[in-house]
C-alpha cells in the first residue's frame, strides 16, 4: 500500500496543471486543508473537500478559499472579538503534505483518506499575523541587510571570502525531536525512573516490542514524506519494559529521539517539524503506544528537548556554497568573525528572547540542573580549534566537524517540542544578525572577537555587557556555585512571569528584535499577552487543582501497629498539607493566596508563591515517601 500512496508534493515541481493532475491519479486524497500557525504555534486543520480545490484553485492562494476568526486562532489583543475575520493564503513556496488517515479507508481504493495540507499565511486587517510570515519576513530582512553591510564594508577579517563573488545568504537550521511514549493506562513510579535514569540504563539502549516496531516505521515515514530521517534512538529517561502473561511487551515508559536533515529554507524546516511530530504521534499510536510531546512530563525525571541548530552560508554566482560561521583554517579558529558575532548577537539579547523559547511553566520545570537542560546564558566554542568539544552544560553551542567546513553551526538547547519553532527561528536569525552586523561594521578580527565574547566578568566591552560572562568551557553547573551562576550568568527565570519580565525590562533588546518588518513589535506584544494569560488560567485552574488532588491523597496510613516515629512523620505531612491547602481563620493557604494574587492582578507575589509552591509540594512528596515506606 506505502507504494501507492502520495506522501508530499515538492515545492516548485509542479504548476497548477500539474499539481490537479497528479491528484486526479490520487482520489484517496479526498480533502484539502490550509495549514496557518498562530502566535502559540498551533496549526490549524479543516476538511475542505477536493473538488472545491479544483474548481477554484487560486483562490486558495489569494485569501479568499479559507477564513476564520479571532477566537479560533491565538493572536492575543489583534483579532478581537469586534474585528476577528482572519484570512488563509496557501503557501507556494514549501512542501504540502498528505496526512492519511489510516482508519477511513475509502471504499472505492481500498486506500485511507488522505487531507492535503497546504501551509498557510494567516491576515488580519491586510496585515499577515501568523507566525510562518514572521519567520519568513525576518530571514528575508536579514538577507537583505547582510548582504548590504558585506558589499558595503567587505569581510576584512575574513580574507577568504571575496563579497563580489556572492550571490545570496542561505540560512540552514534543523531540530531534533525527544519525546516520551508510554502504554495507556499503565504507570511506573517515579523512583524507578529516577534508578534507572541515574545508573543510565536507558540512553543508546536497544528498543523492544512496539516500540521497536513503532521508531522503526516513524523513521520509514519520515523518509517517505521526504524529511531524509537520520536516526532515531533512545534517550536517557525511561525504565525497562516488562513481559505481560502472554509474552508481550508491557508497562512501557520510555524517552526516545529522532532526528533528520537539515533544511536551507527555515520555512521549510519548522513546517518539517510539525509534520514529524503529527507521524510521530499517529504512528506510535497504530501501534497501541501514547505519545507525550511535553518538555517535563514527570518532574524529577529527564524532560524532553527540541534542540534547534542554525547556520548561515554565502551562495556564490559560480553556484557553490560557503559557510559564513566557519574559519579559513579549522585548526586554528574555532569560529570565522562572523561566527562570533553571530553567538554574541543571540546571547546578548536572549533575556528578551526566551520567553518565545520557554513559554509556559512545563517548559521552564525542565530548566533545571542536573538535567543535561540549559540554565545559564552562556556559550562553548572549545578548549582547543583542533579539537571540538561538546560542552552540554551551556545555552547554545558551536558544532564543528574539522573536517568538513559546510557543518559549523550553533545549536541551542533550550527549544523543547512545544516551543513554536517559526518564532523561535526569526528571532535566533535576528539577534544573530545583529552580532554579525557589529563584526561587520566595526572590521574587529577574530581574535578580538573571540576576546569579547571570552571577557570576565566586569570586564569592560564595546557590544556585550560589562558585569557579564558569556562563554565557559567548564561544567557550569559542577564547577560554579549557584551564586556564582548568578553572578556571571544572570539569574534564570523560574515562572512564565519572570520570563516575560525578560521582555518587559529590555527594552532596547526588544526594539533590536523587532527591526525590519519582521516580528514586529505588536505582534511580539501579543505573543506575551497570550502566555501571561495563558500562565494564569493554567496555575489557577490546573496546577493547583493537580497540587490539591494529591494533598489530599496524601493520607495517614499508620495503624495499630504504628510507633511514635510514624506519628511523628505524619504530623509533619499533614503540617505542610494544611499549610498548601486549608484555609483557617486569620490563615488563608497558600493555594488560596495564589489564586487571590492571580485574580488582582498582582503577578509578582503570585509569581513568587507559585515557587513556593514548587517548593512546598517537592518537600510534602518526599516526606510522604518517607513516612509512608515504613507503614506494613
Amino acid at each position: 500500500m506505502a507504494n501507492e500512496l502520495l506522501y508530499y508534493i515538492p515545492a516548485g515541481q509542479y504548476g497548477k496543471e500539474g499539481v490537479l493532475a497528479l491528484l486526479e491519479q490520487h482520489p484517496e486524497i479526498k480533502f484539502v486543508s490550509l495549514v496557518g500557525i498562530d502566535l502559540a504555534g498551533n496549526d490549524t486543520d479543516e476538511k475542505i473537500p477536493m473538488s472545491a480545490f479544483f474548481d477554484d484553485y487560486e483562490s486558495f492562494f489569494e485569501g479568499r478559499a479559507v477564513q476564520t476568526d479571532g477566537s479560533s486562532v491565538v493572536l492575543t489583543d489583534i483579532a478581537t472579538l469586534n474585528n476577528a475575520r482572519v484570512d488563509m493564503w496557501g503557501d507556494p513556496s514549501v512542501n504540502w503534505f498528505v496526512d492519511y488517515n489510516y482508519e477511513n479507508i475509502d471504499e472505492a481504493t481500498g486506500l485511507p483518506t488522505g487531507t492535503l495540507r497546504i501551509p498557510a499565511f494567516l491576515m488580519h486587517n491586510y496585515k499577515y499575523v501568523d507566525s510562518r510570515a514572521i519567520l519568513k519576513r525576518s530571514c528575508g530582512f536579514v538577507r537583505d541587510q547582510l548582504l548590504s553591510l558585506v558589499k558595503e564594508h567587505g569581510l576584512k577579517s575574513m580574507p577568504h571570502i571575496n563579497v563580489d563573488d556572492i550571490a545570496d545568504i542561505v540560512f540552514t537550521s534543523a531540530t531534533e525531536l525527544e519525546f516520551w511514549v508510554k502504554t495507556p493506562s499503565k504507570s511506573v513510579t517515579k523512583k524507578e525512573l529516577s534508578v534507572s535514569q541515574k545508573l543510565q540504563e536507558q540512553y543508546w539502549q536497544r528498543t523492544h516490542g512496539a516500540v521497536r516496531t513503532a521508531l522503526e516505521q516513524a523513521v520509514e515515514r519520515l523518509d517517505q514524506y521526504g524529511m531524509h530521517a537520520e536516526m532515531g534512538h533512545k534517550e536517557v529517561g525511561g525504565v525497562k519494559a516488562k513481559l505481560d502473561d502472554d509474552g508481550n511487551v508491557d508497562s512501557v515508559l520510555e524517552q526516545l529521539e529522532i532526528d533528520w536533515k537539515f533544511s536551507t529554507n527555515p520555512l521549510q524546516t519548522a513546517d518539517n517539524e510539525l509534520q514529524a511530530r503529527i507521524i510521530v504521534r499517529e504512528v506510535f499510536r497504530e501501534n497501541g503506544l501514547d505519545v507525550t510531546f511535553k518538555a517535563k512530563p514527570i518532574i524529577g525525571v529527564a524532560g524532553s528537548g527540541e534542540h534547534t541548530h542554525f547556520g548561515v552560508m554565502a551562495k556564490l554566482k559560480s553556484g557553490k556554497v560557503t559557510n559564513l560561521f566557519s574559519p579559513e583554517d579549522m585548526k586554528k579558529e574555532s569560529a570565522s568573525s562572523l561566527g562570533i558575532g553571530a553567538i554574541m548577537g543571540l546571547l546578548k539579547h536572549y533575556e528578551a528572547i526566551n520567553p518565545f523559547i520557554s513559554s509556559t511553566t512545563d517548559s521552564l520545570n525542565r530548566l533545571k540542573p542536573g538535567f543535561e537542560a540549559p540554565v545559564c546564558i552562556v556559550t562553548s566554542l572549545g578548549t582547543n580549534p583542533s579539537e571540538p568539544s561538546r560542552n552540554r552544560t551551556i545555552l547554545c553551542g558551536l558544532i564543528r566537524d574539522i573536517d568538513n567546513p559546510m557543518a559549523t553551526r550553533y545549536e541551542l538547547r533550550s527549544p523543547n517540542p512545544y516551543t513554536n519553532t517559526y518564532t523561535a527561528l526569526a528571532l535566533m536569525f535576528i539577534a544573530a544578525f545583529d552580532g554579525m552586523k557589529y563584526a561587520i561594521t566595526t572590521g574587529k578580527s577574530q581574535a578580538e572577537l573571540e576576546a569579547e565574547l571570552s571577557k570576565a566578568p566586569g570586564e569592560d566591552a564595546e557590544y556585550l555587557e560589562k558585569d557579564r560572562v558569556y562563554r565557559s568551557e567548564k561544567d557550569v553547573f559542577e564547577d560554579y556555585t549557584q551564586e556564582e551562576r548568578n553572578q556571571m550568568f544572570g539569574i534564570p527565570p523560574a515562572t512564565v512571569w519572570e520570563n516575560i519580565l525578560g521582555y518587559k525590562n529590555h527594552a532596547d533588546k526588544v526594539a533590536t528584535l523587532a527591526q525590519g518588518d519582521g516580528f514586529t513589535q505588536e505582534l511580539m506584544d501579543s505573543f506575551i499577552a497570550s502566555i501571561l494569560k495563558r500562565w494564569k488560567l493554567e496555575l489557577a485552574n490546573r496546577l493547583i487543582p493537580a497540587n490539591l488532588e494529591i494533598v489530599k491523597a496524601m493520607v495517614a496510613l499508620h495503624g495499630d501497629n504504628a510507633n511514635s516515629i510514624d506519628a511523628t512523620r505524619f504530623a509533619e505531612v499533614n503540617d505542610l498539607r494544611l499549610y498548601l491547602a486549608k484555609d483557617k481563620e486569620g490563615q488563608k493557604s497558600l493555594f488560596t493566596r495564589i489564586a487571590e494574587a492571580l485574580a488582582t492582578a498582582d503577578y509578582d507575589t503570585a509569581s513568587k508563591l507559585q515557587m513556593e509552591m514548587n517548593d512546598k509540594m517537592e518537600e510534602l512528596e518526599a516526606k510522604y515517601a518517607n513516612y509512608s515506606k515504613n507503614i506494613f
